[in-house]
């Protein structure tokens, strides 16, 4: 028998290679899928995905009810039904549009919906921004909704699989949306390795809702009127179902990895040059290409400084990630996103960082967060420059505003 990495190198070997964008590869992700059911409704910057699936199943490369929605409530509703009907499902939106569908997204996990979306995240419109902003995926991070965070093409199609694995899983059963920052990597382009059909079979098994199938042949109740009756259990199930996901998240990987031959270390989040850092950034999404740049310029000049990147924000794993963090004297994370109101005034993902650190029993460096990149922004090398100073000054003892806007004009 082949050593593993002998059989990995064969397989990777055997992927075809195409200059496609991250909208494109969450469609390629789709057809290797095979969805069943597919809902569109128009709303830039995700909708060049269904663009993609439009072509797809134009050109009879890929076999799917493709529905073209009247708004986006009912875009979310229709693929909920067919999910509970036994089809593999897939569609997405932006922004408002995201928004506009929160009743659906509200109610599909707690009726154990294992549908995958994409977000092509969008600033929540007024003042008529349509860049990349944060806040329309992270609306739903208290729901029941796993969310994942990818900064380049190749990692979208990967987790777009993985996505189904996960979701689908009869230990799961619960929704993922897969975010995928607006025009940074929704429109551009990079060379991506397209597994085979056959990899694709092995790794994915097709969706079978079983004994919690909806059919004339198979009665049971969905949505019944439950009020306090039953709530609390039935969110317990749902807490229960989330907590679950950390172990089938690793075997999915894993497994990913044996059948697949690409790695992505740990599932939940990514080091960069952390081995010998004194401090690191943290942030999501294409965040990390600014980021690593100006780490490996900071480094040059004699500066240890580590990335953190979030992938899973939900699961969101905590006691991990205060164990890699509590090796650096300072911490700072880099939100694309906003609460206003929120302790320290901070972004999200400070906030959950801070969150996860407070009940660890070993080191807990201070924490600054950074919000910048809004709207679309560019997040320059020298945004990261500065925002590495003040992580350096409170690395020293120096005191420095919690929470700090970056890029702002003057």
């Amino acid at each position: 028998m082949a050593p593993v990495a002998t059989a990995i190198e064969e397989q990777r070997k055997t992927d075809e290679t195409a200059l496609i964008t991250g909208s494109e590869a969450i469609a390629v992700a789709c057809k290797l899928a095979d969805v069943d059911v597919i809902t569109a409704y128009p709303i830039r910057p995700y909708d060049t995905v269904m663009q993609y699936v439009a072509k797809l199943v134009a050109n009879g490369e890929m076999d799917c009810e493709y529905i073209v929605a009247e708004g986006e409530h009912s875009q979310f509703e229709i693929v909920k039904h067919a999910s509970a009907c036994g089809a593999r499902v897939f569609c997405g939106s932006s922004g408002v549009g995201w928004m506009y569908a929160m009743e659906a997204l509200t109610v599909t996990p707690a009726l154990r919906i294992p549908m995958v979306v994409m977000v092509g995240n969008r600033a929540l419109d007024d003042p008529g921004a349509f860049g990349v902003e944060h806040n329309d995926a992270l609306a739903v991070r208290d729901l029941g909704w796993q969310l994942v965070w990818v900064d380049n093409a190749q990692e979208a199609l990967d987790t777009a699989l993985i996505a189904y694995r996960v979701a689908e899983d009869r230990r799961i059963f619960l929704p993922c949306a897969i975010s995928c920052d607006g025009a940074f990597l929704t429109h551009s382009q990079a060379l991506v390795k397209i597994p085979s059909q056959e990899k694709v079979n092995e790794f994915l098994p097709r969706y079978n809702r079983a004994d919690l199938l909806l059919h004339p042949d198979n009665p049971i109740t969905v949505a019944p009127q439950a009020n306090e009756d039953w709530v609390m259990e039935i969110r317990r199930q749902n807490y229960a179902a989330m907590e679950r996901t950390f172990g089938v998240i690793k075997e999915a990987y894993a497994d990913f990895e044996r059948i697949l031959g690409r790695s992505y270390g740990n599932p939940f989040f990514e080091e960069y040059q952390t081995d010998d850092a004194d401090v690191v950034l943290m942030g999501m999404g294409t965040l990390s290409t600014p980021v690593k740049v100006a780490i490996r310029q900071m480094r040059k000049q004699g500066k240890k400084v580590g990335f953190v990147r979030m992938r899973w924000f939900r699961p969101f794993a905590a006691e991990e990630l205060a164990k890699s963090l509590g090796r650096f004297s300072a911490v700072g994370v880099i939100d694309r996103d906003y609460s206003f109101g929120s302790p320290y005034l901070g972004g999200v993902l400070a906030g959950e960082v801070r969150h996860a650190l407070y009940p660890s029993p070993g080191k807990r460096p201070p924490v600054l967060g950074f919000i910048c990149g809004l709207g679309g922004r560019e997040v320059t090398v020298p945004d990261v420059e500065r925002m590495t100073d003040s992580v350096y000054k409170a690395a020293e003892g120096k005191v420095q505003p919690l929470t700090q806007w970056i890029g702002l004009r003057e």
